[in-house]
């Protein structure tokens, strides 16, 4: 959420903010309500006093009577403007948890994804001397899942990966893991069980109420927990209500979790295969880091996933996505994009982005300065390290054979016991 003094005096920013990002503008009404607010805590105040003075006359007074009588009435008044006072702060509140993060100057305007802009393209894609198959022949020819067996066991938008292909999914998150370590990161085994309180800190869901989740989060019945469908969501809140020493920052965490989603925004798409299912696996990067260091940070966080899809030879580019795409917790996000052979396109396999303290004032993750001893809110940013088993897909589509074998990238051979392909015939 943003500072509601920020707000007063940058009335025209964040109705801006809210026009580029496509959310409803509810500035003016929270400047009223914030008028208000204050004004009935002045009230309150004012009359608390008087009647604090009252009391202490009572004792000595001759006319008690009146005295208690007036006390009382002041008390009646007071009662009313405290819940006046509870209401307008708890409406406040609700539409401060509306505004949208200010976007970066440099961010594209723009209503969606059309408007995005292509910044980087590294690799070329393969072109295939046969008819390259799509993800779910290879894992069907291959053995590699159980489709019928599983969704009749488990539903639909699920996955059980077998034999090599698993294999080569642990190899791949195992490299990952292994090279966020090799640069700094602490590596954080995260829980998926959570309060909904803490998804609502993240920052990724408008207004106070937290049902507005139902939709997107698998809500645990009869229980006061949900599942989370990133680690972000838990390292986010793992210092609230701290103040932080600034030789500790930047704070980095590469946390691994399992993932549950939804995905009711996406009825129909990527039915097929194993690019969008409810639960997958996935290492998140996710930092804490002085304001002013953000920017820093973000090219870093980025510069990583670009060196992990090179450390798998899959073309890729890097996309700066415009205000209307980004999200609404944003400052700045890239995605990296892979290349899909049987699409015939790039498909995001990672969104690296930039909260600044959006997220930290909602969970009240502060830092104290050395010089000057004065405490600070971080800024806090993320990126995907690798999402599992979408990013499969890539690799097995771009790596494979005539025979419907896969070749195994030099950097994860090691990792998969000196075998340089999987599949096929062999």
């Amino acid at each position: 959420m943003l500072d509601i003094k920020f707000i007063r005096e940058n009335k025209d920013i964040v109705k801006n903010a809210c026009r580029v990002k496509n959310f409803p503008d509810v500035v003016d009404d929270i400047l009223a309500l914030d008028m208000r607010v204050r004004e009935l805590k002045t009230i309150t105040q004012t009359k608390t006093a008087e009647k604090n003075k009252i009391s202490k006359e009572i004792p000595t007074s001759n006319d008690k009577a009146s005295l208690v009588a007036k006390s009382k009435a002041i008390s009646e008044e007071i009662a009313n403007d405290m819940a006046e006072l509870a209401e307008k702060e708890a409406a406040l509140n609700d539409l401060m948890h509306r505004v949208p993060q200010i976007p970066s100057q440099d961010a594209p305007i723009g209503a969606d994804e059309s408007a995005n802009i292509e910044i980087k393209r590294v690799g070329t894609p393969r072109k295939f001397d046969f008819t390259p198959r799509p993800q779910w022949e290879l894992l069907e020819m291959n053995g590699w899942w159980l489709p019928e067996k599983i969704a009749n066991i488990c539903g639909t938008r699920v996955y059980a990966l077998c034999g090599e292909l698993a294999e080569l999914e642990l190899a791949v998150q195992t490299y990952v893991i292994q090279k966020l370590i090799s640069k700094g990161f602490k590596y954080i085994e995260c829980p998926s069980i959570t309060k909904p309180q803490t998804i609502f800190n993240a920052g990724h869901f408008m207004g106070s109420d937290l049902s507005v989740m139902n939709n997107d989060v698998f809500m645990l019945t009869d229980t006061d927990r949900c599942l989370a469908g990133t680690a972000e969501i838990i390292i986010n809140s793992l210092y609230a209500d701290e103040i932080l020493n600034e030789n500790d920052l930047p704070m980095k965490f590469a946390g691994f979790s399992p993932c549950f989603r939804k995905e009711a925004g996406a009825a129909g798409r990527d039915t097929r295969g194993i690019v969008r299912v409810h639960q997958f696996n996935k290492v998140e990067q996710y930092i804490f880091c002085k304001p002013e260091d953000s920017d820093k940070m973000h090219e870093s966080l980025l510069n990583n996933l670009c060196e992990i899809m090179e450390d798998f030879e899959l073309p890729y580019r890097v996309i700066v996505a415009c205000t209307g795409d980004m999200g609404f917790n944003k400052v700045k996000m890239n995605d990296v994009e892979a290349w899909f052979p049987s699409e015939n396109t790039y498909r995001e396999l990672g969104s690296c982005s930039s909260i600044g303290q959006f997220q930290a004032r909602r969970t009240n993750t502060r830092y104290r300065e050395n010089a000057s001893g004065e405490v600070k809110f971080v800024a806090t940013l993320n990126n995907t390290g690798i999402a599992l088993p979408r990013a499969l897909v890539p690799i097995i589509e771009n790596h494979q054979n005539a025979d419907g074998s896969v070749n195994i990238t030099q950097k994860l051979q090691p990792l998969m016991g000196g075998r340089t392909k999987i599949g096929g015939k062999h």
